[in-house]
């Protein structure tokens, strides 16, 4: 299949103590540019979306927005600090043995003890957030695709057609061809007649320079390889792939077959066939600049 490199896709990954969404938007580049938007808590995730991409993207610059909601922003919990407390008790029995006191302290007192309890956030289980991460990712990922191949599939029907009417032009020419190498030996011998008159025309003369002019004006060789680049493109656009980088190759080289018959060209026949080709080429070239 033939994917675009305009894209989107969108998918939301949902617990009940967390919400990640993620987004990508594609378009045209000559290489793969990943531009990722995140929160910081998930930086370290940053080699891992990457490598994960790649699995789905060759070329496009892509932008990856990620979106992170906790609802479990509320939930704490109690931490003991256990070392804390025992230097509590062992300055109590101090305090006890220096001065000769009662050591009254009891259990609610200790944990009254600054730092002995405190409350924080429980933590986040990054095992289940990454896995969620990944699968937020993932599924975006596929959504861009899908969308790439749908735009993918209408770029290659119109590439298809617009090589049909290329390869139309292609055949005029081809056939006009000897009819403009017989004209013109045509108005060659009315010339010569019109500047000898009565005299007898050297048949072995004209026959001569009519193949020099033909010579002059050949494009058999353009043609060939005109007509094999359009084949090739014709071929790489239904086996599918990223084939994006050689049609844009094999287009440069349609323009410059291109170029050479319209500066061959004598006959205004063949000249506005040759320059519908370069038009149509360069809309050829426009469209590819789209395909992956």
């Amino acid at each position: 299949m033939i994917r675009s490199m305009t894209g989107f896709g969108r998918f939301e990954a949902v617990t009940p103590e967390h919400k990640i969404a993620a987004e990508m938007k594609a378009v045209n580049h000559r290489y793969l540019d990943l531009s990722i938007k995140m929160p910081k808590k998930f930086n370290y995730f940053e080699a891992r979306i990457r490598s994960l991409l790649k699995n789905y993207i060759q070329r496009g610059k892509v932008d990856v927005f990620i979106s992170y909601e906790d609802y479990t922003e509320e939930k704490l919990c109690l931490k003991y600090n256990g070392t804390l407390a025992s230097e509590y008790m062992d300055n109590f029995v101090k305090i006890q043995r220096q001065f000769g006191i009662d050591n009254d302290v009891k259990v609610s007192m200790l944990a009254q003890m600054p730092e002995v309890l405190t409350m924080e956030q429980a933590p986040e289980d990054e095992e289940q957030i990454e896995k969620l991460l990944s699968a937020a990712i993932e599924e975006a990922a596929k959504k861009l695709v899908e969308s790439r191949i749908q735009e993918g599939e209408r770029l290659k029907e119109d590439l298809l057609g617009k090589l049909d009417f290329m390869e139309g032009l292609v055949n005029f020419i081809e056939e006009r061809f000897p009819s403009v190498l017989a004209e013109y030996q045509t108005r060659l011998e009315d010339k010569v007649r019109e500047l000898l008159e009565n005299s007898t025309i050297d048949e072995n003369r004209i026959v001569a320079e009519v193949t020099i002019y033909a010579d002059k004006i050949c494009v058999d060789e353009e043609l060939v390889r005109l007509r094999s680049h359009i084949q090739a493109t014709r071929q790489d656009l239904k086996a599918g792939g990223s084939v994006g980088r050689k049609l844009d190759f094999i287009a440069q080289e349609m323009n410059r077959e291109a170029n050479t018959i319209l500066s061959k060209s004598g006959d205004i026949e063949i000249s506005d066939r040759a320059i519908a080709l370069k038009t149509e080429i360069e809309k050829v070239r426009e469209q590819i600049q789209n395909i992956e």
